[in-house]
């Protein structure tokens, strides 16, 4: 018989250096989920990662169990350091803050493309063009 779930929860976490403190240790705690187990699971499925921030979806069950898949990393923090800037525009219309070429679209809709509705590469590069645009990097 399947597990009845309880919850779905998602986190943002750097790249293997998830620990008990906040976010992760009340997101957790008030599910009843071992966070230490998380934690180091977390760390060693993301080690090779270092330095992104990569998106955990837990699956917490009924009896305190959880399973957990990885994503990729948000496109925003892909464009920024393509771009080389620190945050994107506060007003994307009038403040252009970086620039992007379409080969850096191209390499991150490809990355992206298993979490992306598309249902290809030209759509992908789209949506990811989208996202540079409400950030106010420009596409050359």
């Amino acid at each position: 018989m399947a597990k009845k779930v309880r919850a779905v929860v998602t986190l943002q976490l750097p790249a293997g250096k998830a620990n008990p403190a906040p976010p992760v240790g009340p997101a957790l705690g008030q599910h009843g989920v071992n966070i230490m187990e998380f934690c180091k699971d977390y760390n060693a499925r993301t080690q090779d990662k270092v330095g992104q921030i990569i998106p955990a979806q837990l699956t917490i069950f009924e009896d305190r169990s959880f399973t957990f898949i990885l994503k990729t990393p948000p496109a925003a923090d892909m464009l920024r350091k393509a771009a080389g800037i620190a945050s994107g525009s506060g007003n994307p219309r009038l403040t252009k803050v970086g620039k992007v070429s379409s080969d850096d679209i191209r390499k991150i809709a490809e990355t992206k493309m298993p979490d992306l509705n598309a249902n290809g590469l030209d759509e992908a590069m789209r949506i990811i063009e989208g996202t540079a645009r409400s950030m106010g990097i420009e596409v050359v």
